[in-house]
C-alpha cells in the first residue's frame, strides 16, 4: 500500500486535473455500487438500522468526525504537508481498505494461526487502488495505513482469541453495515451529499453486538 501510494503521489503531480475528476466519478460510482452490493446481503436489515443509529448516535456524541479532522490538521502541522485534501485522503482510503468481509475473514484466517491468503490477496488489491487514491488525494492515502493497521491488526487480535464466536451470520451483517458505509462515502465523493460517516464507524461494534445478543 505504501509503495503504491508513493507510485500514485509521484504521478499524481503530473496528472491533468480534467483525468483526476473523471476518476473521482468513476470512484464515487463503484465505491456506491460497491456498497449497494454489500448491504443488500443482509439477512437482518432491523439490526442493522438500530446498529447504524445507535452507531451514528455515538459517533456523534464523541465527535468522532471533528476529532479525526483535527488529528489530520495535526498530522498536517507535524510534518508540513501542504494541500486541502489530507483528511479527505486519509477517511477516503481507510474506508475503502478496512469495510468489506475480505477484511474480517482476512483477520479470522491470521488469528486462527492459519496462512494469511486473504490478507496477501487483500495487500496486493490495496497496493495497486492506492496508486490511484494518492495520485487524486495526495499524501493522506499514505497516512491512512496507521488507522488501518491498527484496525485490521486489532480484529486479528479478536480472532484469535474468539474465533469459534464469529459466525458466518456477523461476518455477513458486519459486512452489511460496511456497506452502508460505503454509501455514504460514494455520496461524499461524487458530492451529491455530505455524510460525516466517520461519526457511523461505531455501528460497526453495535452490530456485533446485536447479532450476538438476537441471533
Amino acid at each position: 500500500m505504501l509503495a503504491g501510494g508513493t507510485i500514485g503521489l509521484i504521478i499524481g503531480s503530473r496528472l491533468p486535473e480534467r483525468y483526476s475528476n473523471v476518476f473521482f466519478h468513476v470512484l464515487g460510482l463503484f465505491t456506491l455500487i460497491l456498497g449497494v452490493s454489500m448491504a443488500i446481503k443482509t439477512e437482518e436489515p432491523l439490526l442493522v438500522i438500530f446498529s447504524m443509529i445507535l452507531g451514528a448516535l455515538t459517533g456523534t456524541f464523541l465527535d468522532l468526525q471533528i476529532r479525526l479532522d483535527n488529528f489530520s490538521n495535526k498530522l498536517k502541522n507535524r510534518f508540513k504537508i501542504s494541500g486541502d485534501r489530507f483528511s479527505e485522503g486519509l477517511v477516503t482510503a481507510f474506508l475503502l481498505y478496512c469495510m468489506g468481509s475480505l477484511t474480517v475473514l482476512g483477520a479470522i484466517e491470521e488469528g486462527t494461526g492459519n496462512t494469511p491468503n486473504l490478507f496477501y490477496l487483500k495487500s496486493l488489491m490495496d497496493g495497486f487502488s492506492s496508486i490511484v487514491l494518492a495520485s487524486t488525494l495526495g499524501v493522506g492515502v499514505l497516512f491512512s495505513s496507521i488507522p488501518l493497521l491498527i484496525y485490521q491488526g486489532g480484529l486479528t487480535l479478536i480472532a484469535s482469541f474468539a474465533a469459534s464466536s464469529l459466525t458466518n451470520s456477523m461476518v455477513n451483517e458486519l459486512s452489511a453495515v460496511g456497506g452502508i458505509l460505503l454509501v455514504a462515502l460514494g455520496f461524499n465523493i461524487l458530492n451529491v451529499k455530505h455524510f460525516e460517516v466517520i461519526n457511523m464507524l461505531p455501528a460497526l461494534l453495535f452490530i456485533i453486538l446485536l447479532t450476538l445478543i438476537f441471533t
